[in-house]
């Protein structure tokens, strides 16, 4: 959710003021974008892990602020909710080994964090959607007490002219109402951080848009909330309607939803993507600096773009782009659309195969991109989310005529090897990319994600005329071992046979 905020009310005239400042971010990023080397450098990558604390009976463990604190570790950030903390690992080079040095943060993260919460008699798990959350998880007294999440969620409330309502379809279809935007604490991610060289943002961004879908797919891990059987990935509708307004307003129009996949193929670099989230979107926090980031940038300086950097906070596209002032400053992307869990293993799987199919079909993206409106790649997206492993996709094909439906696994294991090639461009030693791809390889054959397997489970318990509270509970800890086993998720089908 970004920064802190020392402010919790505004007035008409503080909106104003951040209004007019953020255009004048848009012009010092623009000057930026044009100095020669500005954001040049090596390719790196970074992430985000959001995790949940959890009892010792599996339920929600409401002490992110208690555990922040013991820590002590600057890297661990409290979330929306006070069962969640979100670890920022440290980037990592591209070239070599980066997937196992971010494995490795992971693991050291999840047993540092283990070993303050022994003493709770809690544990830290990474999963997309906690099996076991009921409807008294959410809520005001849930909430991390902080100015930041006290006025995002008034913010939100105020600019939406309806309630929110979740209305959401699966084999257990389930429509709440509820009061406040605590609903989103239930979605934790992993999310990458990829910087590169200025000069291939633009195809580098469109091609992390086209291979979205089918990350999504291959690494689903949330398909329960509240005991319903719902979307492989329920985090993606759950998100966008705990935020967003319902598609159409009373007055017949739709407002550009904050949580969305996109709004069109990019035509030039970043600032296309910075100016739209600037003229698209209403300010929610208007907290502004004492800067004049045209005039630091005239001087020859570096600007913070608070104001930017505050505003683009707000907006929770799948994939966001990110201007960091720190350091050796530069603009990467985020990329926001994968869950947590269930293994260190297979998220590092995961950002292998999603920066090599980025970086793999980036220089030959020009004829796929016509063979593919964007409406239709975001038409794979939401497939992908409902569907997971076993959605149907629309993949481009630059001697195509007509579009044609694939099955999202034929169309991974297609592009392995690009891949393969994608990793290698980039400086990733051979036996590093193998090692990662495998994984995924594995994974495809076996048809075996977290989702899968979760409802694989859930099915079986459920079988057993158990009730569902009971049966999300045991659900959960059968995940937990495993998941601390760091086992791959694609093997755990053969741990259940061992077991029988």
């Amino acid at each position: 959710m970004g920064q802190s905020i020392d402010k919790t009310s505004f007035t008409p005239v503080d909106f104003e003021r951040f209004e007019e400042k953020l255009h004048y971010c848009l012009e010092a990023l623009d000057s930026l974008l044009a100095r020669p080397g500005f954001g040049q450098g090596s390719v790196s990558i970074g992430a985000e892990l959001e995790l949940y604390l959890v009892d010792g009976r599996g339920g929600p463990l409401l002490r992110n602020l208690e555990i922040q604190a013991q820590s002590n570790d600057p890297r661990l950030t409290l979330e929306l909710n006070r069962y969640n903390l979100e670890f920022n690992l440290s980037p990592v080079f591209a070239a070599g080994q980066p997937f196992t040095a971010i494995e490795q943060q992971m693991l050291e993260t999840l047993a540092d964090l283990q070993s303050l919460l022994d003493e709770e008699g809690g544990s830290v798990i990474p999963i997309g959607i906690l099996p076991t959350l009921g409807p008294n998880h959410f809520g005001e007294a849930v909430m991390t007490d902080t100015p930041r999440y006290q006025v995002l969620a008034e913010a939100i409330r105020q600019s939406r002219t309806d309630v929110f309502g979740i209305n959401i379809d699966g084999p257990d279809p389930i429509h709440l109402v509820h009061g406040d935007v605590t609903l989103e604490g239930a979605c934790t991610s992993f999310q990458l951080h990829y910087r590169t060289d200025p000069a291939r943002f633009g195809m580098l961004w469109n091609a992390i848009q086209l291979v979205t879908p089918l990350m999504v797919g291959v690494a689903a891990n949330s398909p329960l909330l509240l005991g319903h059987r719902l979307w492989h990935e329920t985090r993606v509708p759950l998100f966008r309607q705990s935020i967003d307004d319902p598609e159409v307003g009373p007055d017949g129009w739709s407002k550009p939803a904050r949580v969305s996949f996109g709004h069109g193929w990019l035509r030039g670099n970043a600032m296309e993507l910075f100016r739209e989230t600037v003229q698209l979107y209403k300010p929610l926090m208007p907290l502004v600096s004492a800067e004049d980031p045209r005039a630091v940038v005239a001087g020859g300086g570096m600007p913070l773009l608070d104001e930017l950097c505050l505003h683009d906070g707000t907006i929770w596209s799948w994939n966001r782009p990110i201007f960091d002032p720190e350091g050796d400053a530069h603009v990467r992307i985020e990329m926001r659309s994968l869950p947590a869990g269930p293994t260190p293993l297979d998220m590092a799987a995961n950002a292998a195969l999603f920066i090599g199919l980025a970086e793999g079909l980036a220089d030959q993206l020009e004829p796929l991109l016509s063979a593919l409106p964007f409406s239709y790649a975001e038409e794979n997206f939401y497939r992908a989310a409902r569907d997971g492993l076993q959605a149907q996709v629309l993949w481009p094909n630059a001697r195509q005529n007509g579009l044609q439906e694939q099955s999202l696994v034929s169309v991974l294991n297609q592009l392995l090897p690009t891949a393969e090639r994608g990793l290698a461009s980039i400086g990733v030693d051979e036996k590093e990319y193998r090692k990662w791809l495998e994984v995924i390889e594995d994974r495809l054959s076996t048809g075996v994600n977290g989702a899968s397997w979760q409802l694989a489970q859930f099915n079986q318990l459920m079988s057993t005329g158990m009730n569902r509270k009971e049966v999300c509970r045991q659900l959960l800890a059968a995940y937990q071992a495993r998941s601390i086993a760091n086992i791959p998720v694609s093997q755990w089908a053969d741990i259940e046979q061992a077991e029988a």
